[in-house]
């Protein structure tokens, strides 16, 4: 694949902040706010608002934002794509030497940037915020993300570091690396992993959200957690192929028992119920196991198709200029 960014522009901004968004307009202008004060005294920057189809009055409240304050760009997708297509997009079209990557709902805080771009200067490649603390979630979300991110770094080979969301900073040469990975299922978590590069970590307590709700339910996270393993591991795989050699041997030392207790007191009554536990419950393994494999299929099927990732409904890029 050709590289998305073969010949650097004579201008470009020092930091690109991508904000993915959709129906955030109750909290946009709070949130540029505090983005504008966070960077004041930052060399030359950008933010690049990515409108994810909103229903809402989002991309409008964008537009405004870029009226007011020659920084902002406005990228609008043609429709809701999902929020990790939203951030590749966003990637896409950063210019900066480093690209930060924010939620537009302030749980984290536009002040830790300077914190980021510290380290970035510092020479790490990839700084990612870790979350100390959750505030406004539940404890049931808090322990399925826990679990989520243990089992995720048990099961696959690429090693997604614990209590760290979107919220981080990319080099220029990060970006142009994660650029090159164009899969349709993204779980950009294990993308941002995948690259490696010299990473660091900046802890931080999340706040709750200033206006609206999640649209994070527990259905789309349970969703994302499947994208987040089978993205990125076949242990699945490898887990009903040793379920399998499990279930067979045990299918062999109850025939055995049955043989024997035939042979030595004889059958008298046919063991129904049992052998309707044993069926029942090969007929499960079976049936969850070919859903296992569909799920691997279903992703091979989707990427042969090779149509992009989204479509660009409008594009108006930031005014900042640098001349090198």
């Amino acid at each position: 694949m050709p590289d998305l960014f073969p010949q650097r522009p004579a201008w470009q901004p020092v930091i690109s902040v991508v904000v993915p968004a959709c129906n955030e307009a109750a909290g946009l202008d709070a949130f540029h706010q505090r983005l504008a004060a966070a960077l004041e005294g930052q060399e030359n920057w950008e933010v690049i608002y990515v409108d994810d189809g909103s229903t809402d009055a989002t991309l409008t409240v964008m537009r405004a934002l870029q009226a007011a304050d020659d920084r902002v760009g406005v990228l609008s997708l043609s429709r809701n794509f999902g929020k990790e297509t939203a951030i590749t997009a966003g990637l896409d079209h950063a210019a900066g030497d480093a690209v930060v990557v924010i939620d537009a709902d302030l749980q984290d805080p536009p002040e830790l940037i300077p914190a980021l771009v510290a380290e970035w200067r510092a020479g790490y490649d990839m700084v990612a915020a870790r979350r100390r603390s959750r505030a406004g979630e539940t404890w049931l979300k808090r322990w399925t993300a826990h679990a989520f991110y243990r089992l995720a770094r048990g099961m696959g080979d690429v090693r997604l570091p614990e209590d760290t969301g979107d919220f981080r900073l990319l080099s220029r040469r990060a970006v142009n690396a994660v650029g090159q990975l164009r899969e349709h299922h993204r779980f950009m978590k294990g993308v941002f992993a995948w690259v490696g590069f010299p990473t660091t970590f900046v802890p931080y307590d999340r706040a709750c959200r200033s206006t609206g709700v999640s649209k994070w339910t527990y259905w789309r996270l349970w969703n994302l957690a499947l994208e987040g393993i089978t993205s990125f591991t076949v242990m699945p795989l490898k887990c009903a192929t040793y379920l399998g050699l499990g279930v067979a041997a045990l299918a062999g030392v109850y025939a055995l028992q049955v043989i024997v207790k035939t042979l030595v007191i004889g059958n008298p009554v046919a063991g129904y119920p049992s052998l309707m536990t044993v069926v029942l419950f090969l007929g499960g393994v079976q049936l969850m196991f070919l859903g296992v494999i569909g799920e691997y299929l279903g992703r091979v099927f989707n990427e042969t198709k090779q149509r992009p990732l989204y479509l660009v409904q409008h594009y108006a890029p930031s005014a900042v200029r640098i001349d090198r």
